[in-house]
């Protein structure tokens, strides 16, 4: 049985192999709220499965298809595998969060903070 794909967090010439799915977090740097997006490795790159978005404004609204679930816009995305992700940090705001089977660690735990940009893939 072949292993499970993962996905890895690249950047400033370290990388981390993560997971086979993540949870993205982040705190928009306007509105201060958060968005959250499961990520999931597959042959044909990385899929985002579903999006969770505590609220809407400063250019950052909730997909059209998003439902309202108690505090969260909540969507399930149909695009296409991306080969890879670029993050960008810009150090005015708090550092990504990523989750693997639940438990959460700051980006900065894992790559330099001052790694800029940083790449999300699915592990070679």
């Amino acid at each position: 049985m072949a292993a499970p794909l993962l996905i890895c967090l690249s950047g400033a010439g370290a990388t981390v192999r993560l997971g086979a799915a993540i949870t993205l977090l982040w705190t928009h740097s306007v509105q201060k709220t958060e968005w959250a997006e499961d990520w999931r490795a597959s042959a044909e790159g990385l899929t985002l499965t579903e999006m969770r978005i505590e609220g809407s404004g400063a250019g950052m609204e909730p997909p059209p298809d998003a439902v309202l679930q108690g505090d969260r816009y909540v969507a399930h995305p149909r695009a296409a595998p991306l080969p890879s992700l670029a993050l960008r940090r810009s150090g005015a705001t708090a550092d990504y969060r990523i989750c693997v089977e639940g438990r959460c660690t700051q980006m900065s735990d894992l790559l330099p903070a001052g790694a800029d940009p940083v790449t999300l893939s699915v592990c070679p």
